[in-house]
């Protein structure tokens, strides 16, 4: 089986130093020095695709632009790539998100993967007129998705259900092929929603310890509901052709983090309502000094980032053995980005994959395995040329 690979799209914003936002923080400055347009977004899109990533995950949330409409447009410019849309189910009906998403892969060609974002931050949920707690959110995000299943399946569906009712739906044309559901949250109601619906289970970057505990706590639930399902992981990735040079890059990230701004984001990211930000913050404890939580996983982009904090930095050698690593304990799918994006992508394209492929852990989803080549010939070289 060969992994799979999905890149980002940053519609917050890209820049050469890291650009923040998310859970309810602001989008730092550094998100104006390469605006989100179209042009900007198509650039990575092309790159990732020509490179050998399946997908591109795009965010949602007040903090960047909108992922349907944002993706809609750049998958115009496309010809393979998917696009792993995060949103939130308390935003848009059931059935109407069934109907969005059964156009979008009419559209594309079948592009759309689902990452579903139940929301863990209430007063961000608020702002959009949505006022259930957490608990609330989550069972509501239960029924959204046995809505769309059943839809997806071509069921006429009638639900009566706590936060959610619809009565007689059903699409007049199904999705071909129905979109995978991407899902993360590490709450006990989370893995519970995630056993009973989800393709993929996604986690953070921690350690692969931590990771390992999550995947088997996820497994073990979709067991008992009769189901198994895939997992993936998301990380920012810092690449290079020698440790030092990548190391080198990540000092010059810190370097440029403003002290307010640490301290304003932490103080910020401290009152998230998210297992999983809980879970990232814990891991740096809003310091600078041991930022390197496991060999070649660095926490330092949590600093200033809500959301996923965690980087896979090091030589080429040294990621690929990472991310060996990783899907040694079950993770099949990596979801990676990197400032700039455009740049960052042809640095693990061309550095890390191709040693992946030696090893016979992935293929390029568009081309076929290279044929052996035959030996070079040595030309022929006159007397005294070089």
């Amino acid at each position: 089986m060969s992994l799979t690979f999905h890149w980002f799209l940053p519609t917050n914003g890209d820049s050469r130093h890291v650009v923040g936002g998310g859970h309810g923080t602001p989008v730092t400055a550094a998100g104006g020095d390469r605006p989100p347009s179209v042009g900007y977004l198509t650039q990575i899109a092309r790159a990732a695709e020509d490179l050998g990533f399946v997908g591109a995950l795009t965010p949602t949330g007040a903090w960047c632009e909108d992922a349907w409409l944002t993706t809609a447009m750049v998958s115009q410019n496309t010809e393979r790539l998917k696009f792993l849309v995060a949103f939130r189910p308390g935003f848009v009906s059931p059935t109407l998100a069934a109907q969005m998403a059964s156009t979008y892969q009419r559209q594309t060609g079948g592009r759309l993967l689902l990452n579903v974002v139940t929301g863990g931050e209430s007063h961000e949920q608020r702002a959009y007129g949505d006022f259930l707690d957490k608990e609330g959110r989550y069972r509501r995000t239960d029924e959204f998705l046995e809505i769309v299943r059943g839809l997806w399946d071509g069921k006429t569906v009638d639900l009566a259900g706590e936060h959610l009712q619809v009565a007689d739906a059903s699409l007049a044309r199904l999705p071909d092929p129905v979109p995978e559901v991407y899902f993360g949250g590490s709450s006990p109601i989370a893995g519970e929603v995630a056993a009973r619906h989800v393709d993929v289970y996604l986690t953070w970057g921690e350690p692969p310890a931590q990771v390992a505990e999550k995947i088997n706590w996820v497994r073990g639930l979709a067991a008992k509901e009769g189901r198994t399902i895939r997992f993936g992981i998301r990380l920012h990735v810092i690449t290079r052709d020698t440790s030092e040079q990548a190391w080198a890059e990540a000092r010059r990230l810190l370097d440029g983090f403003d002290p307010e701004t640490v301290k304003s984001v932490q103080a910020g990211l401290a009152r998230s309502e998210s297992e999983g930000q809980k879970r990232m913050l814990a891991l740096h404890g809003g310091g600078r000094d041991g930022l390197e939580i496991h060999p070649n996983l660095w926490a330092g982009i949590g600093l200033v980032r809500g959301g996923a904090g965690t980087a896979l930095v090091g030589s080429h050698e040294e990621v690929a053995e990472r991310i060996a690593e990783y899907h040694r304990i079950g993770i099949d799918e990596f979801v990676l980005s990197g400032y700039p994006h455009l740049e960052e992508a042809y640095w693990f394209g061309e550095g890390v994959l191709p040693r992946l492929r030696q090893q016979g852990l992935w293929t390029h989803p568009a081309r076929p395995a290279a044929a052996p080549q035959p030996a070079a010939q040595v030309p022929f070289a006159a007397s005294g040329s070089r």
